[in-house]
């Protein structure tokens, strides 16, 4: 493992059971802090309510964490935005934030629009599709942002199960992760190979640097906003936080497969220099004490056309 890397992951990694909500409260109301949580949504009736519920019980009325709660509809076809007001978040349309610039399809969108249409100073985005949602993913992601003033940018880390006829993979989701973002990031921005999920959608920021930077329409939107908020404020002002467990609905092969093509859309468009790749893989297990990463080396070398080594045409082989 890289030695920057390793540095990374000892003073960038944390525990969402670090921070209760009331001390947090505490952290926001000295620092003069305001937050919003945005909720990106497609056809999400089942279980958008209970999210937007929890978060406005626990972090809005419990303990004044939270400022506002803001569900980004794009446009669904079912009960997602009636279901979301009825449990207290205040509702926008993506086709009516920033009218002049239109509409485009995909989640980044969403998550664009949920920018402008909030105020807080800290935005936490959670996705609308989370089951068993828990208010404390909430309060891990804001915790490094309301204690250290050197973090602008907090991603989630957790298990994903993968529900299959067979029964239950505790660790079988993030299959287009393993697959393509992470040996990416590990081949071009080596430095960024400790965020356990990169694609992951719980993530926090301030407002001051999520402005400053583009939000890719689709899918590549965590891969896009992960390279450039690096870019921009370095590695070290980047962290990650353990969550835990993360369940939420999968989906088809076909369907990863066009998820996987807009991130390398994304990479594609920021890939730096000429150079080569790094050889080196980092991947990550659960463990009693955490998480650990695991490194691989993953070059390859290349043999010339066999015709090139034979010491003459024609000649037998030897």
């Amino acid at each position: 493992m890289r030695p920057d890397v390793r540095r990374w992951l000892s003073r960038r990694t944390y525990t969402a059971a670090s921070w209760t909500a009331a001390d947090l409260a505490g952290a926001k109301r000295s620092r003069g802090s305001t937050v919003s949580v945005v909720l990106p949504a497609l056809d999400e009736e089942p279980t958008v309510g209970a999210i937007v519920a929890a978060i406005h019980e626990a972090l809005v009325r419990d303990a004044p964490l939270v400022d506002e709660v803001v569900v980004v509809d794009s446009g669904s076809a079912d009960r997602t935005a009636a279901v979301a007001a009825a449990a207290g978040a205040r509702v926008v349309d993506t086709a009516t934030v920033l009218p002049a610039h239109g509409r485009v399809p995909g989640k980044g969108e969403a998550l664009w629009k949920g920018l402008h249409a909030t105020s807080g100073d800290l935005v936490v985005f959670v996705d609308a599709d989370l089951v068993g949602f828990d208010p404390q993913f909430v309060v891990g992601l804001l915790g490094p942002l309301l204690t250290d003033p050197g973090i602008g940018y907090v991603k989630a880390l957790y298990d994903r199960p993968l529900v299959t006829t067979e029964g239950i993979v505790p660790s079988g989701g993030g299959r287009v992760t393993e697959l393509l973002a992470r040996p990416l990031l590990n081949a071009w921005w080596p430095e960024l190979s400790g965020f356990v999920q990169p694609l992951g959608g719980e993530y926090a920021g301030r407002r001051e640097l999520l402005e400053r930077v583009p939000f890719v329409s689709g899918y590549g939107v965590e891969f896009g906003l992960l390279v450039d908020l690096a870019g921009l404020a370095g590695v070290d002002a980047l962290a990650q936080v353990d969550l835990g467990t993360r369940t939420h609905g999968h989906q088809s092969d076909a369907a990863l497969g066009r998820m996987a093509g807009q991130i390398l859309q994304t990479a594609i468009a920021r890939r730096p220099g000429t150079g080569s790749p790094s050889p080196e893989l980092l991947q990550f297990l659960r463990t009693a004490d955490g998480v650990e990463a695991v490194s691989w080396d993953v070059a390859v070398t290349e043999r010339p056309p066999m015709r090139t080594v034979r010491p003459a045409a024609g000649r037998g082989r030897s």
